[in-house]
């Protein structure tokens, strides 16, 4: 076990270093929506708890509509055929890497050699996330569109991830396989999650 804590700090500190990085989701999409026409148009519907937070809402569906708009649907709210309902959830945790015997959910401090104190570096966070989109038919408010994509990881820069993530949720739109699938979406350097 000692030998391989050398392997991990040195693969982590090479992922550092790479020109891309890829963001794997597990998705799920449900869809009854058949052909869709070029440019069809939608509207974002918020729930009330997403309407109390105003800025964090409009930041979701700006990331979300470049990835709608990526599948052809066009944003237009007085001439919607499609609502969309959009969400997203992030929730940091203890790393499935960390060592309980170290860490046990919290800092530990204890006396070292020579009597000096010995410090232990804080965990490594872990993130969970996951995207969702509804799409309703306007005049019916029938479902039409749902799907959901998952991620997890060490990176905390959710403003990358989470774009990458609503397009990995739409790939396949409309008509996507069914079943779960792991969706693979490369981002550049520039682009790159921080850690």
């Amino acid at each position: 076990m000692k030998s391989a804590i050398p392997a991990l700090l040195l693969a982590a500190s090479l992922t550092g270093c790479a020109t891309s990085w890829v963001v794997d989701s597990d998705v799920k999409s449900f869809s009854s929506i058949g052909a869709v026409a070029p440019g069809a148009t939608y509207r974002f519907d918020r729930l009330p708890s997403q309407q109390a937070d105003g800025a964090r809402q409009e930041s979701l569906e700006a990331m979300a509509g470049a990835a709608l708009d990526q599948v052809g649907l066009r944003r237009d709210d007085a001439k919607a055929r499609y609502t969309a309902q959009i969400g997203a959830r992030v929730t940091a945790g203890l790393s499935p890497w960390a060592d309980p015997w170290l860490y046990n959910g919290r800092r530990w401090y204890g006396g070292g050699w020579y009597g000096g104190p010995v410090f232990a570096p804080p965990a490594n966070p872990w993130y969970e996330r996951e995207v969702s989109i509804v799409l309703r038919e306007a005049a019916t408010n029938r479902v039409v569109y749902e799907t959901r994509a998952r991620n997890d990881g060490p990176y905390t820069s959710s403003a990358a991830i989470l774009p990458v993530m609503f397009q990995a949720a739409l790939q396949g739109f409309p008509n996507p396989p069914q079943g779960e699938r792991r969706v693979n979406i490369e981002l550049q350097t520039g682009q790159q999650a921080k850690k």
